[in-house]
């Protein structure tokens, strides 16, 4: 082994090392990389020049980078959502929908998971909302608490793959580069990049699939073990004033993601533009939500609350980008791409074993580092190269596989992220084996989509060759 990979590896080694140590993300990806930068030109293992072109890298792949304006913008239309109250009316007209049936408050639980999912894009935000506003009134109602944080913690993660999400549209952005990449690899010289309205409709039918097999899980529970989710006393009776509460509940919401989501697939906006809207849109349905005496007081303390959030996460982002860029650049230039294309090619098995290798890695470091991680430091490293290997499924059904793979590692004890955020929130009664329990009927459901999305790639590719 040269000189270039010996430090590749020990790079990546020393990385993951510094990250598992809970050292802020950003700082550790630049500052690895500038160092093992600064000793490789050093040694004469790398030409300075990848250093030098950082600014412009920079410039063009992030500062000018439209795709990415989204960001800010969706998160700052999921946390205003979130503190806003509109998820909690949403969670409460739903479960009174259907909660006269044996299970159906862990299928309005689900439902409202999907919606906020497609809200707000944030898991940790969907998880907390879900665990604070539902679990104390599914366990007063006599729900099984393994059912019950099961459903909650699963019904949280649907923020990874349902769109608009904020872990699709970094995906879209690093996927497109790695499709690119892959596609002058192979000699084709007019790469057409991957857009996230194309990633976006990839992931909509995975999506509703997850959503379908959660709601068939509860309604099976139901069936085969009625004390574990019974029907609560309080009947949906179809007045007026019931039935104007629920459109109350439920429209805005929905008006909201057609506007967003629909206006991405049908072309009429970019996911900038869309994220733009729903922002605005978002602002507007708060101070609907508000009302009363002290509405300009409330209304001020929750957009200056999310703006304040939507700044602290998307520079935490922004940062992680420009660190990403300079590891991507060292990497690089140690020849560490052309290593791992190698690498790949020549396990036994071909292509799909490499799949396979690269998803159980990925599935690991999900439970010790946050998607931003994955998606920055892991994606442009392993990309590229399976797309260079087989190109005929394309970037879309990749990245698919690669989100849906990620949540399920997020929902997984005993490290998920999800459960975590679920401990954080449940009351002290609820042991925390009860939690990594209840997830793990969830786990084999996402295992059982992750399968049946490898088997029949149409499910990400059908939507967005028939739109796009």
């Amino acid at each position: 082994m040269d000189l270039g990979l010996t430090l590749t590896v020990i790079m990546i080694l020393s990385l993951i090392g510094l990250l598992m140590t809970g050292f802020p993300v950003a700082f550790t990806l630049g500052g690895v990389s500038l160092l093992f930068g600064l000793f490789g030109i050093a040694t004469g293992a790398l030409d300075s020049g990848f250093i030098e072109i950082l600014p412009n890298r920079v410039f063009s792949n992030v500062i000018q980078n439209e795709l990415l304006f989204a960001v800010p913008l969706f998160i700052s239309m999921g946390v205003i959502l979130e503190k806003s109250k509109i998820a909690e009316d949403l969670l409460e007209s739903m479960g009174r929908l259907f909660g006269s049936i044996r299970g159906g408050l862990g299928i309005s639980v689900t439902i409202v998971g999907a919606l906020l999912a497609a809200s707000t894009g944030i898991v940790g935000a969907t998880v907390v909302t879900m665990g604070l506003m539902s679990l104390p009134t599914m366990l007063k109602r006599g729900y099984d608490t393994r059912l019950a944080t099961g459903s909650i913690a699963a019904a949280g993660t649907l923020g990874q793959i349902i769109p608009p999400s904020i872990v699709l549209i970094l995906l879209a952005d690093v996927m497109s580069n790695a499709w690119q990449q892959a596609q002058t690899n192979m000699g084709i010289f007019s790469p057409s990049p991957l857009s996230a309205g194309q990633l976006f409709a990839g992931a909509l039918l995975p999506g509703l699939l997850l959503v379908g097999l959660y709601i068939a899980y509860q309604v099976f529970i139901a069936i085969s073990k009625p004390t574990y989710s019974p029907a609560l006393e309080e009947t949906f009776d179809f007045s007026k004033k019931e039935i104007l509460t629920l459109l109350g509940a439920l429209f805005p919401p929905l008006l909201l993601i057609i506007a967003v989501l629909g206006s991405i697939l049908n072309g009429i906006a970019t996911p900038t533009e869309a994220a733009a809207v729903g922002a605005v849109g978002a602002m507007l349905l708060s101070a609907f939500r508000v009302r009363g005496k002290a509405f300009w007081a409330t209304y001020k303390s929750i957009i200056h609350e999310s703006m304040l959030s939507t700044i602290r996460v998307s520079s935490m982002i922004y940062t992680i980008l420009i660190g990403a860029a300079l590891f991507s650049l060292v990497f690089r230039g140690f020849g560490g791409d052309e290593a791992i294309e190698h690498f790949l090619s020549t396990l036994p098995g071909g292509y799909w074993t490499a799949i396979l290798l690269v998803m159980l890695v990925m599935f690991v470091l999900g439970f010790f580092l946050d998607f931003i991680e994955i998606t920055f430091v892991v994606v442009p490293i392993v990309a590229p190269a399976l797309l260079a290997m087989d190109g005929s499924l394309g970037p879309i059904w990749l990245g698919i596989l690669i989100a849906m793979n990620l949540q399920t590692s997020f929902l997984t004890p005993p490290f998920g992220f999800a459960l975590f955020y679920l401990r954080g929130v449940a009351p002290d009664e609820v042991a925390t084996s009860d939690i990594y329990k209840g997830a793990l009927p969830f786990v084999a459901i996402q295992i059982i989509a992750l399968l049946t999305l490898a088997v029949w790639p149409t499910l990400a590719t059908w939507l967005p060759s028939v739109i796009f």
